[in-house]
């Protein structure tokens, strides 16, 4: 079991963007599935972006358009490129490997 660790959380204007990164020793695009998922203060955790071993990936309809995960192979990492960003997308940020979570990094979007 890989154990993801996340970076690149941040405070953010409304329409700003960040991009987070998730990395874990060894190999992991070995693991499926690659996710991010988020969970906002008094809400359950939710699923945000999910990449499968094939590549194909798969979104949370709040974040259609806005948001895009990817992965580096050569960088051992997989990406969540935030544009667009709202006050409702502020939360804590979990990566996903296979069955292993990260610690999670805070986003915080002000108005």
């Amino acid at each position: 079991q890989v154990q993801p660790v996340e970076s690149g959380g941040g405070l953010v204007q409304a329409g700003g963007s960040l991009r987070l990164s998730c990395t874990a020793s060894g190999s992991i695009f070995s693991v499926s599935p690659m996710a991010w998922y988020r969970q906002a203060p008094g809400n359950q955790r939710e699923l945000v972006a999910l990449i499968d071993i094939r590549g194909i990936t798969n979104y949370a309809d709040s974040v259609k358009g806005r948001f895009t995960i990817s992965g580096d192979n050569a960088k051992n990492t997989v990406y969540l490129q935030m544009n667009s960003l709202k006050p409702e997308d502020t939360a804590v940020y979990y990566c996903r490997l296979g069955q292993g979570w990260g610690q999670g990094t805070q986003v915080t979007v002000s108005s």
